[in-house]
């Protein structure tokens, strides 16, 4: 592991950041560090960890602290998992499957996002973990289906299908730091914009080694082939996901559903009715809806609706082991990181993420030893004191 990643340089999450801003053009780094409108819920998922405090049992000796818990009937070695994020390949060239490696290194699952640069199967062939396809409906439901297919030939545990996008969310700093001119095919565009690109030799060289911008190798449209990168805005409004949608997808995956970006009891009801294996409490991570609850806030309300009848995911917010016990206390089956790997994807590729994640896992361990606690699956409730307005 390089010493620019390796203890006293990185100790936590947040010292990926700086590093991963230093490497990348400013609309990569913003695209992956900012959220919609103005950031209120960006800003809020991290803060509200700090509205939770511990209640501790002391003088209390054990030997051995489990970390396992199981999702969707596989074990996985931390109770934390890696979320999809899009466009990954232009954080790294190795992108996806550098954050699917290291998560099966590490003994758990990683989520592929649609809007990913490297194939379904190239992602699961890097994992020794479970690997979970997050769909989207770009390109309509025939290209749908063959991603769908192409998941269940190579083995992916689950298919995680996102609600919360009808339309992308108001990013305003993509629209000043010209991502989609960037993405885009018109050379005059990219002009105005270019300086930043410069300004990062060396994420510049990597990136024209890799081949430029890469199509969608998971979005094939019948007759037409891989979409385009600069074509996801316009997909994704053109591809809302219904209720209704779920049952076809239910019967042609015919494996375990999770349904990400619920936010409400009501929609935790709907998602069971519709046959869902789990549900992931999310608001995308602040990228979709602003002023929007933080997703650890939503959690006991969508806990409580669940009451016990499927499996109950988290993200949005996480950036320590701490926050991560936090959303296990209050009924997450397992948390899901998204920044927290990509911060250290960005600055150092697959051994970026494989620190990130023994920091999380050692925070973890920690966490749960100062609680009393020899074991993941002990944690409840009884463990936290969460503000009043909360329950």
């Amino acid at each position: 592991m390089s010493r620019s990643i390796a203890s006293p340089h990185v100790i936590n999450i947040h010292d990926f950041r700086p590093l991963a801003q230093r490497r990348l053009p400013r609309a990569v780094f913003d695209y992956l560090d900012g959220g919609a409108d103005g950031e209120m819920t960006l800003r809020e998922n991290v803060r509200a960890f700090d509205d939770i405090t511990f209640r501790p049992r002391c003088a209390v000796a054990f030997t051995e602290c489990s970390l396992k818990t199981t999702v969707l009937g596989n074990e996985i070695s931390l109770p934390a998992m890696l979320a999809p994020v899009g466009y990954s390949r232009l954080m790294h060239p190795r992108g996806e499957v550098a954050a699917a490696c290291a998560a099966g290194k590490a003994g758990t699952g990683y989520i592929l996002s649609t809007i990913s640069g490297h194939s379904i199967e190239n992602v699961r062939a890097a994992s020794q973990g479970p690997v979970f396809y997050q769909l989207y409906l770009m390109g309509g439901r025939g290209a749908a289906e063959a991603a769908i297919d192409r998941a269940r030939k190579v083995g992916c545990t689950g298919l995680v299908v996102t609600i919360d996008t009808p339309v992308a969310g108001l990013r305003e700093r993509d629209f000043r730091n010209g991502i989609k001119e960037l993405m885009g095919t018109s050379v005059f565009e990219k002009i105005p914009f270019l300086p930043q690109v410069l300004s990062r030799p060396g994420w510049l060289i990597g990136f024209l080694r890799d081949g430029g911008v890469p199509a969608l190798p998971n979005v094939v449209v019948p007759g037409q082939g891989a979409m385009e990168m600069g074509d996801v805005a316009a997909a994704l409004a053109a591809s809302a996901v219904t209720w209704a949608d779920l049952r076809w997808i239910r019967q042609h995956w015919g494996g375990p559903i999770v349904v990400k970006g619920v936010l409400t009891g009501d929609d935790a009801k709907r998602a069971i009715d519709e046959g869902a294996a789990a549900v992931s409490v999310s608001n995308h991570g602040g990228r979709q809806l602003d002023s929007v609850r933080p997703s650890i806030r939503a959690l006991p309300e969508v806990v409580r609706a669940v009451n016990g009848q499927i499996e109950v995911w988290m993200d949005g917010g996480v950036r320590r082991g701490s926050d991560i016990v936090k959303a296990l206390c209050l009924g997450a089956r397992a948390v899901l990181c998204g920044r927290a790997y990509a911060y250290a994807l960005s600055a150092a590729g697959e051994a970026g993420v494989t620190r990130a994640l023994q920091i999380l896992r050692s925070d973890v361990e920690r966490t749960i030893r100062l609680l009393g606690c020899s074991s993941v699956a002990e944690l409840d409730r009884s463990y936290v004191e969460v503000p009043e307005g909360w329950s």
